[in-house]
C-alpha cells in the first residue's frame, strides 16, 4: 500500500484474537478509510490431525478463561464437552481468505462472525457446512462459497498468508503493525492482546510521528514481505 495502513495478523480460532475483536472494530470505526486494515491469516494450528487430549483441553480452557477475564468477550464453555475435537485452524482461515476476495471489509466481518460462532455459540468452524452457512449470513451464496472453499487455489492462498506471517517474524496472535506506505518498513503496534485504551493512543503516537520516527512510537520496527 502507498498510504498509511495497518496489517492485522490473526487467526479465527485464536482466543486472544477473539478478545481483540472489539479493539479492531473500534480502530476501524475511529479511522475508517483513512487508516485501512489489511488482514493476514497467521496460521495458529493449521492441519492439526489429532483430537485434543485432556491436557490440551485444560490448557485451552485456561486461555479462554483468561481472555474472558481480560476482554469481557463471551465464551460457551460447552465446547469442552465435545468428544474428540480436532483443533485444526486451517479451514476457518481458508474461509476468511475466500471471503476476503469480496473485499477487506468483508474479510474483517467474516473473521468476527466466525469467531463469534466458535467462541460464543459453540459452532464447529472446522466444518465446511458450518462455514458455508456463516458465509451465507454475510450475503455470499453458500454453493458458490463451497466451490471456492474446496478449490486448490483457496488452499494455496491460505498457505501464502501463513508464509507471509512467518516471513515477517510473527509468532503469535493478535499482532498489529502499521506502515506509512513509503519505504516498506512497519512499526509494531502490539504483539498480543491489549485493550483499546492502550492501542488507540499508540496509534495516535505513530500517526503523529510518521514523518520519520514511526518506529519509535511503537518501540520496534519490522519489514513485511
Amino acid at each position: 500500500m502507498q498510504a498509511p495502513h495497518l496489517v492485522y495478523f490473526a487467526d479465527p480460532m485464536c482466543s486472544w484474537c477473539w478478545g481483540f475483536s472489539p479493539v479492531i472494530s473500534e480502530i476501524a470505526q475511529r479511522h475508517g478509510d483513512a487508516l485501512p486494515i489489511r488482514l493476514v491469516l497467521g496460521g495458529l494450528r493449521p492441519w492439526t490431525q489429532q483430537p485434543m487430549d485432556a491436557g490440551e483441553r485444560a490448557d485451552v480452557r485456561s486461555h479462554w478463561e483468561h481472555v474472558h477475564e481480560a476482554s469481557g468477550q463471551p465464551f460457551d464453555f460447552a465446547f469442552f464437552d465435545r468428544p474428540r475435537f480436532v483443533y485444526d485452524t486451517e479451514p476457518a482461515s481458508r474461509a476468511v481468505v475466500v471471503l476476503r476476495r469480496r473485499g477487506m471489509q468483508t474479510a474483517l466481518a467474516a473473521l468476527q462472525r466466525i469467531q463469534h460462532a466458535f467462541y460464543a455459540q459453540n459452532q464447529d468452524v472446522t466444518d465446511a457446512g458450518t462455514l458455508a452457512a456463516l458465509a451465507a449470513g454475510l450475503g455470499v451464496d453458500a454453493a458458490e462459497f463451497r466451490a471456492e472453499f474446496a478449490s486448490e487455489q483457496a488452499m494455496q492462498e491460505t498457505r501464502a498468508d501463513f508464509a507471509i506471517a512467518q516471513q515477517a517474524g510473527v509468532r503469535g496472535f493478535p499482532t498489529l503493525i502499521a506502515g506509512d506506505g513509503r519505504d516498506g518498513r512497519y512499526a509494531l503496534i502490539t504483539h498480543g492482546f491489549q485493550p483499546a485504551a492502550r492501542i488507540l493512543p499508540a496509534l495516535d503516537r505513530w500517526q503523529g510521528s510518521i514523518s520519520g520516527t514511526a518506529a519509535d512510537a511503537a518501540g520496534q520496527s519490522c519489514a513485511l514481505p
